[in-house]
């Protein structure tokens, strides 16, 4: 059974989106390690339509960060989304995943390969956590404030319960923090 993953820059006040505009200068050579070790294993990507978009718009061209752009770029990406067709899919090795998207994500883990990542996608790492399919939620904590943006799990999320299984602080003071969902 192939292992399911995510890992998203996380500020201390719980916010996920657009880490771009709270990381400042946080990044540093060991979390460069971390991003490489994932890339290194895994196969398969899921995405929502949202990241998608942002993603096909920028990674195809980009100048800068050459190591992920040739990852994300070759990696065959499965992308979740209500209104974009297939037609709609320009990016190298994209598809769309049509009918009930845990029972591919379930399909897709059955299936022969490394480990499968969700990038580019909130609300897919919180519902695929919450169903119980997610192995691996990795957060990686930027020491900052974001003030605002929308965060992993809102109002209403249910509750539950997960283990740490792994940490690791980095020379800028980032902290990694690794869960999995805590069966009952």
């Amino acid at each position: 059974m192939r292992k399911l993953t995510a890992g998203l820059f996380y500020s201390v006040d719980g916010v996920a989106e657009a880490p771009d505009t709270f990381q400042f200068d946080s990044f540093d050579d060991e979390l460069g390690a971390l991003l490489g070790g994932i890339m290194a294993d895994v196969d398969a990507v899921l995405m929502g339509r949202v990241g998608y978009q942002e993603w096909a718009g920028y990674w195809p061209n980009a100048e800068q960060d050459q190591d992920f752009a040739g990852f994300i770029n070759a990696v065959p990406k499965f992308v979740a989304s209500d209104t974009l067709r297939p037609g709609d899919l320009g990016w190298s090795n994209a598809s769309l995943i049509e009918g009930d998207l845990e029972a591919f994500v379930r399909d897709l883990k059955a299936q022969a390969g490394c480990t499968i990542s969700v990038m580019g996608g909130m609300s897919l790492v919180s519902q695929l956590l919450l169903a119980g399919l997610m192995d691996e939620l990795a957060l990686i904590i930027h020491l900052v404030v974001a003030g605002q943006g929308r965060r992993l799990f809102e109002d209403g999320t249910p509750t539950t319960r997960l283990v740490l299984t792994g940490s690791q602080q980095t020379s800028k003071g980032n902290v990694v923090l690794r869960y999995a969902r805590r069966e009952a």
